[in-house]
């Protein structure tokens, strides 16, 4: 029952998963590039290595010889995990889902040119003409992405000629890891966006959440509410291509699939990240009997997991740094945003802050069928009190 736990990547998710996982027992070992990121405060080992070093990579893992793998961020040297997987050690869900997800070249290629589900059309784009030529061909407006990144770095969306140099240069900037191409799609005129948290299991069948809704801004999350109202057939097909790209990529463990939703068209496959997913941090709200970090540990651990039950209904939205350069941040305003009713205040403790850093979050809920509307701009409220204030400027 009792595994050792190798956490490639130790953010605020992380750190979700680590709380969950100290609370069955484990043994975790937190690894990331700088010191005192969230998991590794509540981890009982922690290692500070860069992840795109393989080397580096095999000695963590030679050191501590773990049972299971768990990867967290994107920037990993992922084919190691292949031979990590080859001798013994269980990677989640698996090396061959994470070296897809890692890139969204060989994730979209999967969904669009091998299972046929919809997406919106695309071009890849690894120098500036390539770049120049696939805005043709797509047509203004279109979405920009590196192949490789998270929390929105390097996205957006070009609206006109005047700023597709900027889409460019932001482009290849925000890129995460040694991938230095971009992805150019159509742009969708979609009516509501959703994260399906899709749960899958060694034994047992394939289990959804309640859909979530959420917003992004510069492609970052920004607020969630579950359970998103969705027409039946849309739900319908958005868990039948879940329920595909998962089968196909294998393994176990709860997976973020995004999708659009349109109205008059349907639904079109966007993304997926095979583990916690930022937009389901409503979950701490208690909207479901489990929350996704608890869902995805107990799906590391092969427990059975029944069923998924929508227990309330539940919203929220991130804290962020108005600066950088600050570190051992303070914060102000919390007791504010406990007089909301229902609410909580999670913050990350990260140790320093870049400008519209991810500090903390604001969870609310309310009984199943509250107007989402209404627990939307509780949680908002209750995150506008928070601040993040200076501690010590760096030198």
């Amino acid at each position: 029952m009792i595994k050792k736990i190798l956490l490639l990547g130790s953010g605020e998710l992380g750190k979700e998963f680590v709380i969950a996982a100290k609370r069955m027992g484990q043994y975790v070992v937190a690894c990331d590039s700088y010191e005192r990121a969230p998991a590794m405060q509540v981890a009982d080992e922690f290692e500070v290595i860069n992840m795109l070093d393989g080397d580096a990579l095999e000695a963590v893992v030679e050191k501590h010889r773990p049972d299971i793998i768990v990867p967290e961020i994107e920037a990993i040297r992922t084919e190691r995990l292949y031979k990590f997987e080859e001798a013994g050690v269980r990677v989640i869900p698996s090396a061959k889902a994470v070296n897809y997800t890692m890139n969204r070249r060989a994730i979209r290629d999967l969904a669009a040119l091998k299972l046929g589900l919809q997406t919106a059309k695309y071009f890849y784009a690894a120098t500036k003409e390539e770049f120049v030529d696939a805005v043709e061909k797509i047509g203004l407006p279109c979405v920009v992405k590196p192949l490789m990144s998270s929390s929105g770095k390097g996205q957006s969306c070009v609206r006109s000629q005047d700023e597709v140099d900027a889409a460019w240069e932001y482009g290849i900037s925000g890129s995460r890891g040694d991938i230095c191409e971009l992805i150019v799609e159509e742009y969708i005129p979609f009516d509501y966006e959703i994260t399906l948290l899709t749960v899958t299991q060694n034994e047992g069948p394939t289990l959804f959440c309640p859909p979530i809704g959420h917003v992004q801004k510069g492609g970052d999350y920004q607020e969630s509410f579950q359970p998103m109202p969705m027409k039946p057939e849309h739900l319908a097909e958005a868990q039948r291509m879940a329920d595909a790209v998962t089968r196909e990529l294998t393994g176990s463990g709860i997976w973020g699939v995004e999708f659009f939703i349109s109205n008059e068209k349907g639904v079109y496959f966007s993304e997926l990240s095979p583990r916690p997913h930022d937009t389901g941090m409503v979950t701490l709200a208690n909207t479901q009997n489990l929350s996704e970090f608890e869902l995805h540990l107990y799906a590391v651990l092969g427990l059975p997991i029944l069923q998924i039950t929508q227990e309330k209904s539940g919203a929220s939205a991130v804290i962020l740094a108005s600066e950088g350069g600050i570190v051992e941040p303070d914060y102000e305003g919390v007791e504010d945003a406990l007089r909301f009713p229902n609410t909580y205040v999670r913050i990350f403790a990260k140790p320093g802050t870049r400008k519209k850093r991810r500090m903390g979050v604001v969870v609310t809920y309310d009984q199943p069928c509250t107007d989402l509307e209404t627990l939307r701009e509780r949680a908002k409220a209750a995150a506008a009190c928070v601040k993040v204030t200076e501690g010590k400027r760096e030198e």
